[in-house]
């Protein structure tokens, strides 16, 4: 059992997610690391994918080259995520068992939905094998029974059957037309290699522990070795190759959508910092601000810069600020 103190542990997370002064050489050598980038389009800033890349590749960084490496599938859209495209041969396996009520990664409720609208599967199927790659507008929507939720996708029927078609492997996103999606049949688009399970699912999490450094296993997790943090509770898993590693931090403006903070209990755990995306509070309610960017230096979190939001409506409530944490210096200019 590896025992880490806070400070190492924060240390070893930062070093994953490519934040100290050793940056990465590139967008391709950034994606690959870290596994994925959040393709979400709220641009209160700029997107979210530009500003992960921006705070690890710093000036360097060409919002245009993202684009770039989606048209030619350096990298490909699944789920919201962009990813590399090799990466996707690890992922075929997981759709293929979509449909296995034994799998532990199988959908019932959304497996259902396709099964009742069996016609509209097959009309976008066919519409796509004639004419793909489409956007949405010009596929069928001929769903029989709605997609019923309390959330925004409800009675987004036709939405929520291109996803289910996407988990199951069957379709996939070619390219885009400015924020647009056009779909094609997956075999069209995605790698011919399919890896197997299990082999798969220990090669991705071996990589997802090399971008985060260290976290909370989920059952059946065995990358890594186990540590515990002093002070913290449980028992983690942690890639040893980061053990011992001098250190080089530096200050750096994150995205709200930030893999380092994006997981609040392990942000809490390692870095003791209170902090929420209020996005989609009510502005009376909101505490931090509608976009507020959390401002990492060295290996803590110190305070967060609540930008004046582009997108929003103006009664957001929200002006440009700087909150720090009560026991922080002021922050330094991110570099």
């Amino acid at each position: 059992m590896i025992a880490l103190t806070r400070q190492e542990a924060r240390r070893i997370a930062v070093r994953a997610q490519l934040l100290t002064r050793d940056r990465p050489r590139g967008l391709s050598e950034l994606v690959e690391h870290l596994t994925l980038l959040q393709y979400d389009q709220t641009s209160a800033v700029a997107p979210s994918a530009d500003l992960i890349a921006w705070s690890r590749l710093g000036s360097s960084y060409r919002p245009e080259s993202l684009t770039e490496a989606l048209e030619d599938r350096t990298f490909i859209e699944l789920k919201g995520m962009i990813r590399p495209y090799g990466q996707i041969s690890l992922l075929k396996a997981r759709m293929a068992a979509w449909n296995d009520p034994d799998d532990q990664f199988s959908h019932p409720r959304a497996h259902a939905f396709v099964t009742a609208n069996a016609d509209c599967r097959r009309d976008i199927l066919s519409r796509l094998d004639d004419g793909g790659p489409l956007p949405q507008s010009e596929l069928p929507d001929t769903c029989q029974v709605p997609w019923s939720s309390s959330g925004w996708n409800n009675n987004r029927s036709l939405t929520m059957m291109l996803e289910c078609l996407a988990s199951r492997g069957e379709i996939a996103i070619a390219d885009h037309d400015g924020r647009e999606r056009l779909w094609d049949l997956a075999h069209r688009v995605y790698p011919s290699e399919t890896i197997p399970e299990p082999e798969a699912t220990r090669i991705r999490d071996e990589r997802l522990l090399r971008s985060q450094g260290l976290l909370r296993p989920r059952r059946g997790f065995e990358a890594g070795e186990p540590a515990t943090i002093k002070g913290v509770r449980g028992t983690w898993r942690v890639d040893p190759s980061y053990i011992g590693l001098p250190f080089a931090g530096r200050t750096a403006l994150l995205s709200p959508l930030d893999r380092l903070i994006f997981d609040r209990k392990r942000m809490l755990d390692l870095f003791e910092f209170d902090y929420a995306l209020e996005m989609y509070k009510p502005p009376a309610k909101r505490k931090w601000g509608y976009w507020a960017m959390p401002i990492l230096r060295g290996d803590r979190l110190i305070g967060n810069w609540t930008p004046r939001p582009t997108t929003a409506p103006a009664s957001s409530g929200s002006t440009p600020s700087t909150r720090t944490s009560p026991s922080a210096r002021p922050p330094a200019p991110p570099s």
